[in-house]
């Protein structure tokens, strides 16, 4: 809407942030460190979004304390060859390299707003360490990738017991109020006001009240992604329909939609993060099949890379397939409840009891078997450390048929749970960018508002570590105006 229709404005400030997760809490500090006065809104109860939810890690590299202390040397350069590759294809290599090179700046920042971590390795394949170690691999040692870039853990996890991304939320929701920035809980964003082609501030709700909040350097949007608006998803990434999603029940495009009215462009708007309920470490001591006994990918790779090939690929029909050592292995707390649903002394037996074609699965495992014994895997190259020969009996578990983390109690997950990647095109300073090139005036994005360093890949600790990093620069270039 246009700010000649507006009568007053109800508030002025310099920096206006939509949105009160770990992007909005990031731009809100920034631009107060900047001399701004600063207004965060979020249209829930209060503060945390989406990023509270989750598991806590947030990927950086290059070197950090943690790294050191745990023994691994790392550099911005290897740590940017692995993004690029993981995050790939169309990953955005400018935000890549920016990332890697103010990645242990990005730590200080982080610690020195009292978030913790802890000098601890957690050296096997999972979705969130049972204990509160510090450290832990993101599929930086498994092939291909350890073709491309010296191998070294960046998945740095916020010290907690279980999901750490309240113990991320608590901490800076902690600086920005020490910081005195203001807070307007219960009040959802409607219309952005545009002063010609500059954004101006924005036309808000808190309960049944409407407010006129002006802008006078910039709006930052921190509102999430889209995975929560089912006609977004059916619009722009249909392959997500129907699936559960991975949020707090706010992502629901608003921030997206609003920059759009006023000439905003979007990007990669069909990517996702899929987390399919897959347990890693059952995973990587076994096989992963498609729906005729094929492997399809080395099972020792990031378990979110593992989840993508199997929705994208596979429309999820997928299988692990394994033994009773592989499955008596994992801790019984670390199954998060997972049982085979087929059994059967044979491999044969099991391919018929799933329903595969005959022989298909029993050659698949013979030609693993073969090679196992050996210590190699010439086909997808898995770590060495995962691969034996499969003994009777054999078992199969249906990803789709879901499993329950301690976090989400009885309650569980199906198949697979998503959450969006794309959104507005930014730039390095979070600036949006309209459908001609250019930026729009004082209007500016971070986090799964905006489309940031993925390509069609991801990794855990790319949300947390994308928000709070170009959130930061999206605050500082709004206060500057």
């Amino acid at each position: 809407m246009d700010a000649d229709s507006i009568g007053r404005f109800d508030v002025e400030v310099d920096v206006l942030v939509i949105g009160y997760g770990c992007a909005g809490a990031a731009a809100a500090l920034e631009a107060r460190a900047c001399g701004a006065e600063v207004l965060l809104l979020e249209q829930a109860g209060g503060g945390g979004g989406s990023s509270a939810l989750s598991g806590g890690e947030i990927y950086l590299g290059g070197g950090t304390p943690i790294q050191q202390a745990c023994g691994f040397t790392d550099t911005p350069e290897e740590m940017e060859a692995y993004l690029l590759a993981a995050l790939g294809p169309q990953a955005d290599a400018e935000k890549i390299r920016e990332y890697c090179r103010g990645s242990l700046d990005h730590y200080g920042w982080l610690t020195g707003h009292g978030v913790p971590f802890k000098p601890g390795f957690w050296d096997s394949p999972t979705w969130v360490p049972p204990t509160d170690d510090g450290l832990m691999w993101l599929g930086e040692n498994a092939w291909p990738f350890t073709d491309i870039a010296k191998p070294a853990p960046r998945g740095h996890r916020v010290t907690s017991e279980g999901f750490g991304g309240k113990v991320l939320m608590n901490a800076l929701s902690a600086a920005v109020e020490a910081a005195g920035i203001q807070v307007r809980t219960n009040t959802q964003a409607l219309q952005l006001i545009m002063d010609g082609p500059r954004a101006a501030g924005v036309l808000a709700r808190h309960f049944q009240d409407r407010i006129a909040v002006r802008a006078r350097r910039g709006v930052v949007l921190a509102t999430g992604g889209f995975a929560d608006n089912p006609e977004m998803v059916a619009m722009h990434a249909p392959l997500l329909t129907g699936l559960g999603v991975t949020s707090d029940g706010g992502d629901d495009g608003r921030g997206i939609r609003m920059a759009q009215a006023a000439g905003a462009a979007v990007q990669r708007m069909s990517t996702a993060q899929v987390g399919i309920a897959l347990v890693p470490g059952l995973a990587v001591r076994g096989l992963l099949v498609n729906d005729v006994g094929q492997r399809f990918i080395n099972e020792d790779q990031y378990p979110g890379l593992l989840g993508q090939a199997a929705l994208f690929r596979h429309d999820l029909a997928v299988w692990v397939v394994l033994d009773e050592q592989a499955f008596e292995e994992v801790p019984e707390a670390e199954r998060w409840g997972v049982q085979p649903g087929f059994v059967a002394e044979t491999i044969g037996g099991l391919e018929q009891e799933i329903g595969m074609p005959e022989g298909a699965l029993s050659s698949t495992v013979h030609e693993y078997n073969r090679y196992a014994a050996l210590g190699e895997d010439p086909y997808f190259h898995k770590a060495k450390q995962w691969l034996r020969p499969l003994e009777p009996p054999f078992a199969a578990i249906d990803v789709r048929r879901g499993f329950a983390p301690p976090e989400m109690g009885s309650a569980g997950r199906g198949g697979a749970e998503v959450f969006t990647l794309g959104g507005l095109r930014t730039g390095l300073d979070g600036e949006v960018i309209d459908l001609s090139g250019d930026p729009v005036p004082g209007l500016f994005a971070a986090g799964r508002a905006a489309s940031g360093l993925h390509g069609h890949g991801y990794l855990s600790g790319t949300s947390l570590g994308d928000g709070t990093f170009f959130g930061r620069r999206a605050g500082a270039a709004a206060a500057a105006g």
